[in-house]
């Protein structure tokens, strides 16, 4: 066994001692929501930190839960964050996978003009009128098609894809098996990681898409939770299923808004956690 020196493990001290410091800066506002959400009306206004609930009680989630908006913006981003991370997932790798054969025609072109579109855009207005021209005004459709495709993704795809030896299609392809039936059964699976990887970003970036809620969605039965947090902070929505503004939108309501609408995101997480860090690496290093 090395021994360490005295400078090595005060640097190993000093480190242990950052990340622990950092990872309590970081945990604390989601703690403080947390807290918040089990406090009384008069205990979360008086501000300041909080270490813990005040004033122990569940009523800002019986607010919560007891409102019809809740359920229908969870339905909402469920069914946004479901369906898009699918069709944003299947497409970027669709996309990919012909881009890193040099073989097709004009393969350098069509990759020029994937990368030109992460540094040219057309805008917030020209979006908008092309969204409206095709109909996707007040759809859930309007904050799944836009944007289907990111060039990164793509990018990170073909790294990724690229580390797959090219002897394992060219025997698929002697045993008789046509491009669809590699691409679905052998270069998919094989994609696990950094398919799991994108997965999770567009799975928490649709969960958390509250500008183009806001932009193309009208219809209070189309609110996702973004956009109805939003509607709670400004007094504009009601939690409770009243007729008039009354408590609901107070501080601990907001909280336990907050934390309902992100418990989904960390219950996925830990299941591609193990697939999050691989993808990333391989498709970062062996690029």
């Amino acid at each position: 066994m090395i021994r360490k020196s005295t400078g090595s493990r005060l640097f190993d001290w000093g480190n242990t001692l950052f990340l622990t410091v950092f990872c309590a800066v970081t945990f604390y506002p989601l703690w403080h929501e947390i807290s918040m959400s089990f406090s009384s009306t008069a205990g979360a206004l008086r501000g300041g930190l909080f270490l813990g609930p005040r004033e122990f009680t569940v009523a800002a989630y019986e607010s919560v839960f007891e409102s019809s908006f809740i359920w229908l913006a969870y339905r909402n981003s469920i069914i946004v964050a479901v369906c898009g991370t699918l069709l944003h997932v299947l497409l970027t790798a669709m996309t990919a996978y012909p881009l890193n054969r040099s073989s097709l025609p004009g393969v350098k072109v069509i990759t020029f003009l994937v990368l030109f579109t992460m540094l040219f855009g057309g805008g917030l207005i020209p979006t908008y009128l092309l969204v409206k021209s095709l109909g996707l005004i007040n759809s859930l459709w309007a904050l799944i098609i836009p944007g289907m495709i990111s060039a990164f993704n793509v990018i990170v795809m073909q790294s990724f894809m690229r580390t797959i030896p090219d002897e394992i299609e060219e025997s698929a392809t002697i045993d008789g098996a046509n491009p669809l039936r590699i691409f679905f059964t052998i270069v998919l699976p094989l994609c696990k990681p950094v398919l799991a990887t994108i997965a999770l970003w567009e799975c928490v970036g649709l969960w958390n898409n509250f500008m183009q809620a806001l932009i193309y969605l009208n219809d209070k039965s189309l609110y996702t939770l973004p956009l109805l947090l939003k509607q709670i902070i400004a007094g504009q929505q009601l939690v409770a299923e009243s007729g008039q503004t009354t408590e609901s939108s107070t501080e601990s309501v907001i909280a336990a808004t907050i934390v309902v609408s992100i418990i989904p995101v960390m219950c996925v997480y830990p299941f591609l956690q193990k697939y999050f860090m691989k993808g990333t690496m391989l498709g970062s290093v062996k690029s």
